[in-house]
């Protein structure tokens, strides 16, 4: 295999101070609550929805792509710089209040069953975008970064992902043991329930496997799960105290579409994409062609650069001020806030996307992560 070519198009420079566009987001939707509270209109919480699926869409096709990459020798110092790692820190903070505030707001005020969904897609998606910050601190060696990733997690109540994205998906990546990678021809909607149960699974396999090595018990308070769910437990179990027990419902709506959030996003990154196996039957290491990238401009600053997914998966350690744009990676069509709109509607994902999975392999189907049920009617449709 070829090694993977850095493509630097353009000239690179930091971005310094338009990374403060991602923990600018959780106040920017918590201030449409806060707009709700003193005008009472319950449309200032349709922010967030606007936001996701119409204004990031634009300013991503407006303004365009960033394909620069910054050079080597200043990798080191973005390493070091504090600044970034505050950014990610900042969001946290930023995460739980918009939560208190969503849940008060949800218990205590007259909602109209429109306003009532407008407050859980603003909360939810708060602790969705919440759920990428997670996945930039939970790559992390740093005991503050990993325990602020598990706080991330607690509003979504998706603890386990802490486990699992770092040690069963980044194993199993573009493979069709892997829960969070689509297949081709599989819908967002057959994928959710997959990816949701899979990934439970696994996470808590993981941990046994971990924990029994070290003569404990997976029901012990070293399971990383455990310790995930328990603050959930404490933050749903202290607002229900707080307020009552009619916020419950609303904690868990807003923590499905936050979850859902994720899901779509993991549906997107890997769509139709499959690692081969080599000589000894082992698939190979996972490259920058394993990971849809994107480099719409916007939504990297809004989302720490995720959206440079085949660097990350590539070279997981890397921090997203310094990944890179590959030129041997599959590129999106857009960026992810219009991509996860196209795959709510699955006729129109299929599309846009089959076409573009077949051009990365050449029209080769035997290449592709292909959905078991759907493998007739795309042999029909792709047949040379």
């Amino acid at each position: 295999m070829n090694s993977p070519t850095v493509d630097s198009r353009q000239g690179w420079h930091d971005k310094r101070w338009l990374w403060l566009l991602s923990p600018s987001i959780p106040l920017a939707f918590t201030g449409s609550l806060l707009a709700f509270v003193w005008s009472g209109h319950w449309w200032c919480m349709l922010l967030a929805p606007m936001v996701i699926h119409v204004l990031l869409p634009m300013l991503d096709r407006v303004l365009g792509e960033d394909f620069s990459n910054p050079p080597e020798s200043a990798v080191a110092q973005l390493d070091q710089d504090q600044f970034y790692r505050a950014l990610v820190w900042a969001y946290v903070p930023a995460q739980f209040i918009g939560t208190v505030l969503g849940a008060w707001i949800a218990a205590t005020q007259p909602l109209a069953w429109l306003g009532y969904a407008a407050l859980v897609l603003t909360v939810g998606a708060i602790n969705g975008i919440g759920i990428g910050t997670a996945h930039e601190l939970g790559h992390k060696k740093e005991t503050l970064d990993r325990w602020l990733s598990k706080l991330a997690l607690a509003p979504s109540a998706y603890g386990h992902f802490f486990v699992e994205h770092n040690r069963g998906h980044h194993k199993r990546v573009a493979t069709p043991e892997d829960p969070a990678s689509a297949r081709m021809g599989e819908s967002f909607w057959a994928f959710l329930p997959r990816s949701v149960w899979g990934s439970l699974q696994s996470a808590w396999a993981l941990e046994k496997e971990r924990l029994n090595k070290q003569g404990l018990s997976v029901w012990h308070r070293q399971n990383h799960n455990l310790q995930s769910w328990g603050l959930t437990l404490l933050l749903f179990g202290g607002l229900g105290v707080w307020l009552g027990w009619t916020v419950w419902p609303f904690l868990v709506l807003q923590a499905v579409y936050a979850a859902s959030m994720l899901e779509v996003v993991n549906y997107v990154e890997h769509y139709g994409l499959l690692r081969q196996r080599d000589a000894s039957g082992r698939y190979v290491r996972c490259e920058p062609e394993h990971s849809w990238n994107s480099n719409h401009l916007v939504g990297n600053l809004v989302l720490y650069q995720l959206q440079r997914h085949s660097d990350h998966h590539a070279h997981p350690s890397r921090r997203y001020q310094a990944l890179r744009h590959f030129a041997s990676a599959p590129q999106l069509p857009a960026g992810y806030a219009t991509m996860i709109s196209v795959a709510y509607c699955p006729p129109l994902w299929f599309a846009w996307m089959d076409e573009r999975v077949m051009a990365h392999y050449g029209g080769d189907l035997s290449l592709v992560n292909v959905q078991a049920s759907a493998r007739q009617r795309l042999l029909r449709r792709w047949a040379c």
